[in-house]
């Protein structure tokens, strides 16, 4: 059974109504959202990821969404990244309000960054979840991996004392689909072969490309702007002169 001509004609893929319309789909196949540990290979149990790559705040969207049909799914954050700060007070609010919307908060761990070895990934990998603890006030139980090296796609061992998205009962005994790049490269997750035999599914989704509407490459330019008028904004609050140009500035224009 594939897409009916209702699904493939709902609101636009990528917006937040879509990812409404897309949970609904599952719901109305008769798909229960599960944790990793609660996941059943062979039942029409659905696992919710999102990997948060680029913006806390747009999670946040994504977050009401699914609690809005007291849904639980799983966020992973980055610690080392130059895109946002989850030690910032906007940044933990953020992520506060994701957890106690009765989210789960895992680490996405950005391997790249550490020696190609399972020994430094397991160290590294128990140092940023003891710092993700700390932020949040409460454990992390799960981690995801940033753009991993395919070595570690269906890596067994747990990392850091913990399970990850990619080892084999998550990541090959059940399917997987993603929006990497903003788009279904690999095929719309309604046609997946194990939702067209009701098997359980691992669906991986990056709230950047829900939040706005447009192609891929416009949404992280407005995400850029985003950042850069809150950039200056700190400096004008941070930096007396600066902020004074800045009014003089807005003011001359405005005139």
């Amino acid at each position: 059974m594939t897409r009916s001509q209702t699904e493939i004609d709902a609101p636009a893929a990528f917006s937040l109504d879509g990812y409404a319309a897309l949970i609904d789909q599952f719901l109305a196949r008769g798909y229960q959202v599960r944790s990793y540990t609660e996941a059943l290979a062979d039942q029409p149990h659905l696992i919710l990821r999102h990997d948060l790559d680029m913006s806390l705040q747009a999670a946040r969207h994504i977050a009401a969404i699914e609690s809005e049909r007291e849904l639980r799914a799983h966020y992973f954050v980055l610690l080392r990244t130059e895109m946002y700060n989850p030690w910032s007070a906007r940044g933990r609010a953020d992520l506060m309000a994701i957890a106690d919307a009765g989210h789960e908060i895992g680490l996405h761990l950005d391997a790249s960054l550490y020696p190609d070895r399972l020994d430094a990934l397991n160290e590294a990998c128990a140092v940023e979840c003891d710092a993700l603890e700390q932020i949040i006030g409460r454990a992390v139980s799960m981690v995801s991996l940033h753009r991993p090296h395919k070595s570690l796609l269906g890596l067994k061992d747990s990392l850091g004392g913990r399970p990850h998205s990619y080892q084999p009962r998550f990541f090959s005994d059940i399917g997987y689909c993603s929006d990497s790049r903003g788009a279904w490269y690999h095929g719309h997750p309604s046609d997946h072969p194990a939702v067209l035999d009701k098997r359980a599914l691992q669906l991986l989704t990056h709230p950047i490309w829900w939040v706005t509407d447009g192609e891929a490459v416009a949404k992280l330019d407005r995400f850029a702007e985003e950042r850069d008028d809150l950039l200056r904004a700190e400096l004008a609050a941070n930096c007396e002169p600066y902020g004074a140009a800045r009014a003089a500035r807005s003011g001359r224009r405005t005139a």
